[in-house]
């Protein structure tokens, strides 16, 4: 299968966290779209693998997304080297997207940042046909996504742009609550964790709040580039 965007998150949530209004609008606009998570998030301090698994299927469902995968990478423990980087060219190559999203360039949780350079790095050498990689017997060609963003996490970066998704914040908030062992129960007996206290629902509203009012919508998600972008004419700016 072929797919529009394909979205790389170093752990089951991170994307619908940071971009799922952005996902959900561009499957609206008829695109296809999927995910794949590099680690099943097994060292989260709630909740396990299991139960994870399990809330980004609900998560999924919600999305309504063309495709999931999780490469099983060691949650905290990967690192962005030749073996990582063969796995996350191997999803490029199968799915061929035109464009990628990928982990914040920086963020408090190591594996983000380290996951977005991994994703950079692999998405640029999935074009260089001399590194060769299967989908089972066959091999692959090589091939290299047409843009490259990174959508922002928890850490405030200031964004190259806005995506305006004001009408599926609804729905964003929806998928990220599927996640119920990692976010606010007030019946929960686990440990409370620095994303399981209310506060931090609100920031991620304050935070969508913050980028869409610039850009003329209520909610917004911002993105990064590494490299410059350009626009063929004035009109195709908002």
């Amino acid at each position: 299968m072929k797919l529009d965007i394909l979205v790389f998150a170093a752990h089951p949530d991170d994307a619908e966290l940071a971009c799922s209004g952005t996902i959900m609008k561009h499957i609206a606009m008829g695109k296809k779209v999927g995910i794949v998570d590099l680690t099943r998030g097994e060292m989260g301090t709630r909740g396990t693998a299991e139960t994870r698994k399990a809330e980004s299927e609900a998560a999924t469902a919600i999305l309504g997304i063309h495709v999931r995968e999780n490469l099983e990478m060691r949650d905290c423990f990967f690192e962005n080297d030749e073996a990582h980087q063969l796995k996350i060219i191997r999803m490029i190559r199968k799915y061929h997207p035109e464009i990628v999203l990928a982990n914040a360039i920086e963020d408090r949780h190591p594996d983000h940042g380290r996951g977005g350079k991994l994703t950079a790095d692999a998405a640029f050498k999935a074009g260089l046909a001399k590194i060769r990689t299967f989908d089972g017997e066959q091999e692959q060609e090589a091939y290299r996504p047409k843009q490259l963003f990174h959508y922002i996490q928890d850490r405030y970066i200031q964004p190259d742009f806005v995506i305006d998704i004001t009408d599926f914040m609804d729905r964003k908030l929806e998928a990220i609550k599927a996640f119920k062992t990692q976010f606010f129960d007030p019946d929960s007996q686990e440990p409370v964790t620095y994303i399981s206290t209310p506060d931090f629902m609100e920031t991620i509203i304050a935070r969508a709040r913050e980028f869409g009012k610039p850009v003329g919508g209520v909610f917004g998600e911002g993105f990064t580039s590494e490299k410059l972008l350009g626009v063929s004419n004035l009109f195709e700016l908002s």
